[in-house]
């Protein structure tokens, strides 16, 4: 509704001033949401507290919590408020500019010294965006100097502008009320208007010029370092006051998690429960590696400051998911909770959470059901859990920093670092992970490295990357059984020869793991042998699995479901044949718990060999004793290094040639050590500790706290994400869910199919601007997954 210029506009009084548009019946109040983004500091303090490099900050928080009481002053502005009216016009200015006036008007009466002023002052200014753009281009939104320069007409922007009514953007009255709640909360009196006071504007504009000063040439890595850790408190302040989300205080993991354990713990565990300080453990699959590191984590609790919080992390979405659920199960719920509340952090997160919400009912999911998954996930996102499962990826984007990433930085701090299976991982990013963890050391936090399999350059450049002591602890020998005689075959998975042996397995009744390097191979082996194990089980409709990457989310959800169903480990004194036939790509090397009677993989990295081996006769349980484990040649290194498949190669021969056939970890650590003692293996941690010391000066320096590095952020993404793409056969329907008046773009989640970036040319992606989405070509069948038009061999 268009106001009548001849009926002057109502005066505001401060209880009229809104923070926000919603909710609609009834918007929130300017003063209530400054109150709660302040209060919630008081939660970010009391986990946190001084942990790490904060403690060289004495008035840390006093700064921050000043910045969230300031923080949206500036949205006392007229124009402001009257954008948050229904069909009001954007301002087109930034409310927090104009917040700095107030900064600058408390500063001599909260006796702020000019160092102190200048702090709060640039956390109030950068809370929403950079500013500075990153060489002068900027790749994301406008940078504050940017939009804020010599050119700027600062009375029309923040003074009287002209207007039908002639009102001040800060009526004189609705300002000294404002002023005076803030000096109330701040427990001091502002000084008296006196003539010749510089105005609202002038104050914003010499502030905002102080502060870009300050921040345009590089800082000293430890006070750039301090600066980002203050803007991530404030923006995760921001965020969770303006969700309403309280941070939690209960952790799901007991103190005495160990003596909770329902055996006698292996001696590992009671080492990893007795370490104080950064832990690496190498221990068997199957030999309760999970419960030492909660163990170890358990002990931490107890001797650091705060309420640590505990992330847990591992290299793949569905191992996260299969983590999450394990500790839903064992670890202990708050009271008056069902189950323990665990966060969860990866991309297809909202997805996930809907499709378990709705595990149990045999219904469609609505647009509601949508948004209450949405609203969790960005509760998780909020880190309001003091348990969370995460990939590396989610931990490495704190790096960019900025408004959006500075507050997954601050969660770093004070916090105990699982990281699980780390030898999964390019020597690029493992790299970068260990530059992580040297700055999560300077941040107060602590780091566990879990393994069954940890090469000695590996672990070697884990230690030098700490500054304080890493304690070892290896498995003693013998803690797992013999489970694996190995056979090293130099011809190929697809050859007839072994596609029969692969036959007479499944016709003696063993359930048969079957792991290749490259989807491709896997659709082509699947389909060759499919028919073959269902004759054999005619009457179970999952004696035949496939899994790989390249199905839709839907579609691998239920197949993943299946899978673990039907091939769980094996429980003392079972002595039946389970029959069965899975074929998958890497997908099945990490924290999927499955088990079966017989293997035969692509020759991979040794590591990938070892977890592979690792779903094969997992507990050492089989009634046959050690089973047949069979490494096939491969013609392709592909998508692997060719330095890495010749390495465990050559190391598999010599370990066959040296007889020791019956797999023991003692095998697995000789294996290891044969790879890497070659030029590959010099190579590779060459590699790592260029990609550590090079992501540590491009990204973890913060000598330009509050640059824009939005492009780094998009080559970050590009780098560890995936991106999920839609098959035109599935456009209409797509369309029908994602669009609409009941729709949302979650409920056709399951659609979509995820692809590495580098993949979108080989099904002719092309981007629909309207959907907002990358649309290709390709055959998809739900059983085989997404093939190509034209059939290369493709990555996982």
């Amino acid at each position: 509704m268009v106001p009548d210029p001849l009926t002057p506009p109502r005066r505001r009084a401060l209880t009229d001033l809104r923070a926000k548009s919603l909710p609609r019946e009834d918007p929130e109040r300017l003063t209530a949401h400054l109150r709660t983004v302040h209060d919630t500091v008081a939660q970010l303090e009391a986990r946190i507290a001084t942990a790490g490099i904060i403690a060289t900050e004495p008035r840390f928080w006093v700064q921050v919590r000043a910045a969230a009481l300031l923080h949206d002053a500036g949205k006392i502005a007229e124009s402001f408020q009257q954008q948050l009216e229904p069909g009001g016009e954007p301002w087109g200015e930034r409310h927090e500019v104009l917040s700095l006036a107030y900064v600058d008007l408390l500063a001599p009466a909260a006796a702020w010294g000019s160092q102190e002023r200048l702090m709060i002052a640039t956390l109030v200014a950068a809370h929403h965006r950079p500013l500075h753009a990153a060489n002068s281009l900027g790749g994301g939104k406008p940078a504050l100097a940017r939009l804020y320069n010599a050119s700027t007409r600062w009375d029309h922007a923040f003074g009287r502008p002209p207007s039908p009514d002639g009102r001040p953007q800060v009526p004189r009255g609705l300002h000294q009320e404002l002023l005076a709640w803030l000096a109330g909360f701040l427990r001091t009196e502002p000084a008296p208007p006196e003539p010749g006071d510089p105005t609202a504007a002038d104050r914003a504009r010499l502030l905002l010029d102080d502060v870009l000063t300050a921040w345009r040439e590089p800082a000293k890595a430890h006070t750039g370092l301090i600066a980002v850790l203050a803007q991530g408190a404030l923006t995760l302040a921001d965020h969770a006051g303006s969700a309403h989300v309280d941070l939690q205080t209960h952790i799901p993991l007991p103190l005495d998690y160990l003596a909770r354990l329902p055996h006698t713990p292996h001696h590992h565990q009671q080492q990893a429960a007795d370490t104080t300080g950064h832990l690496v453990l190498t221990a068997p699959t199957g030999s309760g590696k999970t419960e030492a590191g909660l163990a170890w984590a358990s002990h931490q609790l107890a001797t650091m400051p705060g309420l640590p919080r505990l992330v847990w992390t591992l290299p793949y979405r569905a191992s996260l998911n299969a983590a999450r659920h394990r500790f839903e199960r064992t670890l202990q719920p708050a009271a008056g909770r069902q189950q323990p509340d665990i966060g969860l952090l990866h991309g297809a997160l909202a997805r996930t959470l809907l499709t378990e919400a709705l595990e149990d009912d045999c219904c469609t999911p609505t647009k509601d059901d949508a948004r209450k998954a949405r609203a969790r996930a960005n509760a998780m996102r909020l880190f309001t859990q003091r348990l969370r499962v995460a990939t590396p990826h989610q931990l490495l984007a704190a790096a960019i920093a900025g408004p959006t990433h500075s507050s997954v930085l601050l969660e770093q701090a004070n916090s105990l670092f699982v990281l699980d299976e780390l030898h999964a991982y390019d020597p690029e990013t493992f790299g970068r992970l260990c530059a992580a963890m040297r700055l999560w050391e300077q941040l107060g936090s602590r780091i566990a490295v879990l393994s069954a399999t940890l090469a000695p350059p590996l672990l070697a450049i884990v230690d030098e990357s700490l500054h304080h002591p890493v304690t070892c602890h290896r498995a003693a020998p013998g803690t797992a059984p013999l489970r694996h005689h190995l056979v090293v075959d130099d011809l190929p998975l697809t050859d007839p020869g072994s596609l029969e042996r692969l036959e007479t397995w499944l016709g003696e009744s063993h359930s048969v793991l079957v792991v290749t390097n490259t989807v491709t191979t896997a659709q082509n082996l699947f389909t060759a042998l499919a028919d073959h194990a269902r004759h054999t089980r005619p009457d179970d409709p999952d004696a035949a699995l496939l899994l790989h990457s390249r199905f839709k989310n839907r579609d691998r959800d239920a197949i993943e479901t299946r899978l673990l169903a039907r091939h769980p480990e094996r429980r003392p004194g079972e002595a039946r044949h389970r029959g069965g036939l899975v074929v998958a790509t890497q997908t099945v090397e990490v924290s999927l718990q499955l088990d079966f009677d017989r293997g035969a993989v692509d020759n991979a990295p040794v590591e990938a060999v070892a977890q592979r081996a690792g779903r094969v006769n997992r507990r050492g349980l089989h009634p046959d004793g050690a089973v047949e484990f069979r490494v096939h040649r491969t013609d392709s290194h592909r998508p692997y290094d060719p330095g890495a498949v010749d390495a465990a190669w050559s190391a598999l021969t010599t370990l066959v040639t040296e007889g020791a056939t019956d797999l023991s970890e003692h095998d697995i650590d000789r294996l290891l050590a044969l790879a890497y003692d070659t030029d590959w293996g010099h190579d590779w941690a060459t590699r790592a500790r260029q990609a550590r010391d090079g992501f540590t000066t491009e990204f973890l320096t913060f000598t330009d706290p509050f640059h824009d590095r939005t492009e780094h952020a998009k080559t970050l993404g590009e780098r560890f994400d995936t991106v999920e793409v839609l098959h035109r056969d599935d456009e209409d329907e797509y369309r029908l869910l994602a669009v609409g008046k009941d729709a949302d773009p979650l409920l056709a989640a399951g659609l979509l199919i995820p692809l590495r970036w580098q993949q979108l040319k080989t099904y002719n992606a092309t981007f629909d601007r309207a959907l907002g989405i990358h649309l290709i070509d390709g055959q998809y069948d739900p059983v085989l997954g997404l093939r190509p038009s034209a059939e290369p061999e493709t990555i996982l």
